[in-house]
């Protein structure tokens, strides 16, 4: 094996640019959701073509908000939004933290995202969204979720938080369903540090949005200039009755959730070089997955399918049925040898104790608990290039060989 690399799981780029909008926000004493913020979002929504996107502190309130906005279009806090089984555990908590039950639906072992096959059967006249997960970035089977939603009138939110560059039949992810959840977290391809933003082409859900995440306040003007050095009279602001500042009346349940211009520095420069760092991470990506197969039967991953392009967020990886080796055996053997590791998540509804009171039971989501028990994930990031990437092969297959 070639000399020891060191393969971090995910990185973060500040540009000159960022560091430069940083030292003068900071200079102007306005650090909260201001004009930085902004100019992230009209960014973000003109990268991907849609009318709206909405800057908040986490990608899970990205998904939280996605979903809250079903209390303006009459759903009740006993409602039910169905998620796949297997993701990251913010997308169940999400579903809760919005108010609502979630319904978990096995996934399919070759793409890791909700097995649209399982999706009606699922359906109750308590459901009111379908949230899909574009899992490690590769998009789920939108055509016929969009579908199965329509004939049923339910919403549909992408959880697309790892999905930044992917593609569904030529379209992006965050453009495929009503709405969309991007994490912005610091190992992503677009990263503000911490945030997410909410995408749709909806303006009414955009005013929702922007309500939602500053306490349901009334005042959801998109150009808002509440944060920024400007004292101009707005006269938008003193519409309520009697002339009051409807910047303190509130029209529904809301979270506090903005970014911040920090934050959204760190993004409008991860923009500025958005192209660069998406195809080095496919180009990664892509270079794992044409030759993964020599692993075969033992170790398994996805692949990327002609109508998509996977969005490179990380390399999932499999242990097979019949391997003669553990996740753990071959987790300890790539951390050794300086390959930083994650678990490819966990089934939430059974494998997860906060879902316990739900009722699942052991055994009802048998793929997606295979996966989590036998999954992992490295990453692709732009730190990394081909050398470490045939690091990482030439890692799994020395252990694969030497040991077994």
């Amino acid at each position: 094996m070639t000399t020891s690399m060191k393969l971090p799981f995910g990185t973060i780029t500040i540009t000159d640019t960022a560091k430069r909008l940083i030292t003068a926000s900071l200079e102007s004493g306005r650090v909260s959701c201001g004009t930085l913020v902004r100019d992230f979002e009209d960014r973000f929504a003109s990268l991907l073509g849609v009318n709206e996107a909405v800057a908040v502190s986490s990608g899970t309130d990205a998904d939280i908000l996605a979903l809250a906005v079903l209390h303006d279009l009459g759903a009740s806090r006993s409602d039910e939004v169905i998620v796949p089984a297997l993701s990251f555990v913010a997308t169940g908590n999400a579903v809760v933290h919005a108010g609502f039950k979630p319904v978990f639906v096995d996934i399919e072992r070759d793409t890791l995202n909700i097995d649209p096959t399982a999706i009606e059967a699922a359906i109750t006249e308590k459901t009111r969204a379908i949230m899909p997960v574009h899992l490690m970035g590769k998009p789920a089977e939108m055509d016929t979720i969009n579908a199965i939603a329509k004939r049923h009138g339910l919403l549909v939110v992408e959880d697309a938080a790892e999905a930044h560059g992917a593609l569904y039949k030529g379209r992006p992810a965050g453009t495929l369903a009503d709405l969309a959840a991007f994490s912005t977290y610091v190992a992503h391809i677009i990263t503000t540090g911490e945030g997410g933003v909410i995408t749709t082409n909806s303006e009414q859900f955009g005013e929702i949005l922007r309500s939602l995440r500053s306490h349901g306040r009334n005042c959801t003007c998109k150009h808002c200039i509440m944060n920024t050095n400007e004292l101009t009279y707005c006269a938008k602001r003193f519409r309520g009755k009697g002339g009051e500042d409807v910047r303190f009346t509130f029209d529904r349940i809301g979270y506090s959730c903005k970014m911040n211009e920090l934050e959204a520095a760190i993004g409008i420069g991860a923009l500025e070089i958005y192209d660069s760092i998406l195809k080095k991470r496919h180009d990664n990506l892509i270079h794992v997955l044409e030759r993964f197969d020599r692993f075969s039967p033992w170790l398994s991953t996805f692949r990327e399918e002609p109508q998509e392009q996977i969005g490179p967020h990380a390399i999932p990886i499999i242990i097979n049925e019949g391997a003669p080796f553990s996740r753990t055996q071959l987790t300890q053997h790539l951390e050794k040898n300086g390959i930083e590791t994650r678990t490819l998540f966990a089934s939430m509804p059974t494998q997860c104790p906060g879902f316990e009171y739900l009722g699942y039971k052991s055994g009802q989501f048998p793929v997606a608990e295979y996966v989590g028990k036998n999954g992992i994930h490295v990453g692709v990031h732009q730190d990394l290039g081909i050398e470490e990437m045939d690091y990482l092969l030439c890692c799994i297959n020395s252990f694969c060989n030497d040991n077994y």
